[in-house]
């Protein structure tokens, strides 16, 4: 149904988001998408996490392919300017220029855990999992990306000039 007087107020567009990215987790969980433990330990210090996450340099072209993927799925709330897909969100700020306006530390947060500078966000914490709701027991505890994926998301991230 289409909205009467123009755009959707921001208290809808965050529900009906964060209904589907409830919907997008439990089915990549059910597809087995899901990251296993151990998690690699993290800390916050101001609008970063300084310390990489894992030893092996994150790799842009696997960042670009796990943005665009089914685990991840940036597209589905931001756009990107080199890519390929047909259709791409405007929910979350457009990714042209990313690499520029932020580093390495804060791209790392945004993707471990966006709610630690937004709480009221849409974007889910793809490595946080400590502090979730309505997650069946057997996903306890583990993360939607990789240690290394995370790395990888951030290097792509960074290209993004």
């Amino acid at each position: 149904m289409p909205f009467a007087g123009g755009a959707p107020s921001a208290v809808l567009m965050r529900t009906a988001v964060g209904a589907y990215l409830g919907w997008l987790f439990a089915a990549s969980v059910l597809a087995g998408c899901v990251a296993p433990a151990p998690l690699a330990p993290y800390k916050v210090v101001g609008d970063t996490v300084p310390e990489v996450l894992v030893a092996t340099p994150g790799d842009p072209s696997r960042g670009r392919a796990i943005s665009a993927g089914r685990d991840a799925n940036c597209l589905l709330c931001h756009s990107v300017p080199e890519s390929d897909q047909p259709f791409m969100g405007d929910i979350g700020p457009p990714l042209a220029g990313v690499g520029l306006r932020l580093s390495a530390a804060q791209l790392r947060l945004r993707i471990v855990d966006a709610a630690v500078l937004n709480p009221d966000t849409a974007m889910p914490p793809y490595y946080r999992v400590s502090g979730l709701r309505n997650v069946a027991a057997q996903y306890a505890g583990k993360p939607i990306l990789t240690a290394q994926q995370v790395e990888d998301v951030v290097a792509y991230l960074q290209t993004l000039r």
